[in-house]
């Protein structure tokens, strides 16, 4: 029941994740504090930049200004998060080029935003994140952004090239929205390292790559094909896509299913959810599983069913959060090889070339661990990677850790686990200490769950 009031404001939170911004005008350029004194700063290949002198980059000291966009990180956090504060430095704010504009940010309308964070206390790393689900460039500035900066790392993050519900219709073939997603991490992986040899005067001597649900599956990707732009990274729940399943396409047209009264509770288990997260199920039937199956079906099958969503998600929540009818009877399986061939072009493999921690909850009803991260792990053992690789399962732990504050009873955030974990990655990286084996994390039965969570 509890969940059911909190739909209303949830629905809202969800379309943060989904739903362009209003528009606003360039950020004034405050002026430059001693601490930027005589600082260059410049990313190359940029069609746009611009940046500014901080005398706070976390989001305690961007609050209220046109630094941050809280409303894109609306929901992802847990009330009573403690976050650093006080990091001065510098601010880039700019995009690539590209010829779509479904980022409103700055009044741009323009695609492949990305903001680059540059403390004035350096610690000679970098940390490169894209945009979970569909949200841009701000999106994890107090779940990513403030911890690292307040270890000195410098932070560059992606919109993935594309944003909202209507990502989809970005590119000429199937397929192509996602992988531009690979393809502007890439670039501003690149173009951020260069930026902080500029800043600095010298490369930056360890990169990470890191990343929630579609930025944890950008992590994977990376380190799988491009490892020697990274020293590790850190999957937080990454989305899995394999030509043959399993993925969203395999999983989520059961929960259509089930929301439209054509299967069971028994289907959806049968397809990887567990039936302890069944607490969980009402919100995301409101709330996710429509509207991801029917818009990640129209990138990747778009001929399945034209009518809907058609050209557009939606004009209004209701309509964007709407199931398509016809995805209750997907099978991804029967699909033409066109299909599959359009999901090969974005496959994981499991090849990893660097250490990379996984974390993923047991209650996540969006992308069921079963079906997704076990699989990865598994992945990554049949192509002999199994040595870089660490699996924490957080009890308790679900999609999204604003869902907390509503079952506090049931649940636990994976916030602090997933900063337990980056700083066990740099200890591995870095010093050669091993984290710990794979193992389920439990939830505490007391202390500050908001706040603490030891791995070992």
């Amino acid at each position: 029941m509890r969940l059911r009031r909190q739909l209303p404001l949830a629905a809202a939170l969800l379309i943060a994740l989904t739903v362009p911004g209003s528009a606003a005008a360039d950020p004034p350029t405050p002026p430059a504090g001693e601490h930027c004194a005589g600082r260059q700063v410049h990313v190359p290949h940029a069609a746009h930049q611009r940046s500014a002198c901080l005398e706070d980059l976390t989001t305690a000291g961007l609050a209220g200004t046109e630094y941050t966009d809280p409303a894109d990180q609306a929901g992802l956090a847990a009330k009573g998060t403690i976050q650093p504060r006080g990091v001065p430095g510098v601010q880039i704010d700019g995009y690539f080029a590209d010829t779509s504009g479904f980022n409103k940010t700055h009044g741009w309308n323009h695609d492949a935003q990305f903001v680059i964070r540059l403390p004035d206390h350096w610690n000679g790393g970098l940390v490169v994140t894209g945009a979970p689900g569909n949200r841009k460039q701000y999106s994890t500035d107090a779940l990513i952004s403030d911890q690292v900066l307040a270890r000195g790392f410098a932070y560059a993050a992606t919109d993935k090239g594309n944003s909202g519900p209507d990502f989809y219709r970005d590119g000429d073939r199937p397929g192509d929205a996602i992988a531009e997603w690979n393809r502007r991490t890439t670039q501003l992986t690149r173009a951020a390292r260069a930026a902080v040899t500029r800043t600095y005067g010298h490369a930056p001597r360890r990169t990470y790559m890191t990343g929630i649900s579609n930025g944890g599956y950008l992590t994977r990707w990376q380190l799988e094909n491009h490892p020697g732009l990274y020293d590790g990274g850190v999957d937080w729940e990454g989305a899995l896509w394999t030509a043959d399943g399993p993925n969203l396409l395999t999983s989520l047209p059961t929960a259509v299913a089930r929301s439209l009264g054509r299967a069971s509770d028994d289907d959806l288990v049968a397809a990887g959810f567990d039936p302890r997260s069944d607490f969980l199920w009402p919100y995301h039937e409101k709330a996710y599983w429509g509207v991801t199956q029917k818009i990640y079906r129209a990138e990747l099958d778009p001929s399945y069913d034209r009518g809907c969503p058609g050209a557009s998600a939606g004009s209004s929540t209701e309509e964007i959060l709407a199931p398509c009818a016809s995805d209750a009877d997907y099978d991804y399986a029967s699909r033409p090889r066109s299909v599959h061939r359009a999901v090969e072009r974005i496959a994981l493999t499991g090849r990893i070339g660097k250490p990379m921690i996984t974390l993923h909850g047991d209650l996540d009803a969006l992308l069921p661990r079963a079906a997704d991260s076990d699989v990865y792990d598994d992945m990554i053992a049949a192509r002999k990677r199994d040595h870089l690789h660490r699996y924490y399962t957080i009890e308790g732990g679900t999609h999204v850790d604003g869902l907390y504050d509503t079952r506090p009873d049931r649940l636990r955030p994976i916030l602090p686990c997933y900063r337990t974990a980056f700083d066990a990655l740099t200890g591995w990286v870095e010093r050669g200490t091993p984290p710990p084996a794979d193992r389920t994390v439990p939830r505490p039965a007391e202390g500050d769950p908001v706040n603490s969570c030891p791995l070992r």
